[in-house]
């Protein structure tokens, strides 16, 4: 049997999507880098404030307390606020991510408009418009920021050559010569004749 090359994507395919991808989540990725820019400064603020405060606590008007109680707050007092500090950088950082993780669903959910659908086919090698047909699945939805997401990282794991693959097994099932049926006219056991009853005299 003669084995042919599988088709494979070319370095132009992964570059027109990721071109378009650039395009569409440019805006996206400017506005979340910006919104980690300001949060880091306002929580860098926030800590260094929050820990010079602790530094200026002074416990020495809580004598009814006891000298030793007091050496103990005063031991344990920076420990105390760094780890107030932490907990607000870990709750900022937690709000941070989410809000994040929100935008990139909103983004993959963009549609992506005709005119860049036909700009980006028009680029693709039959290989790239391969591996496009399959990542866009649902075709009761137009094609989305996300369908191109899935499209580049499935051509940079060469799709198109397990798409060729399945392709000739499934040439090669179809082409498979159909079992025969086995006859179960001749595999039912023939019932013996019943005697007739003998006749009365």
């Amino acid at each position: 049997m003669t084995t042919h090359s599988a088709p494979k994507t070319t370095r132009r395919d992964v570059a027109t999507i990721r071109r378009a991808l650039y395009r569409l989540t440019a805006m996206q990725k400017l506005f979340c880098l910006a919104l980690i820019v300001i949060a880091a400064f306002i929580g860098w603020a926030v800590l260094t404030r929050l820990v010079a405060f602790g530094q200026g606590v002074d416990y020495s008007s809580l004598q009814v307390l006891g000298d030793d109680t007091i050496a103990v707050l005063q031991q344990y007092n920076p420990f105390f606020w760094w780890g107030l500090a932490i907990i607000f950088l870990l709750l900022l950082i937690y709000i941070l991510m989410g809000f994040v993780a929100a935008t990139q669903r909103q983004v993959r959910n963009r549609l992506v408009s005709t005119a860049m659908v036909q700009h980006i086919v028009s680029q693709l090698s039959d290989a790239g418009r391969q591996v496009l047909e399959w990542a866009w699945q649902d075709r009761r939805e137009p094609i989305s920021v996300g369908v191109l997401q899935t499209a580049l990282l499935e051509m940079r794991t060469d799709r198109a050559s397990k798409l060729s693959l399945a392709h000739e097994h499934a040439h090669i099932l179809g082409a498979a010569p159909a079992q025969p049926q086995t006859n179960n006219a001749e595999n039912t056991p023939t019932s013996s004749p019943q005697a007739s009853p003998p006749a009365a005299t």
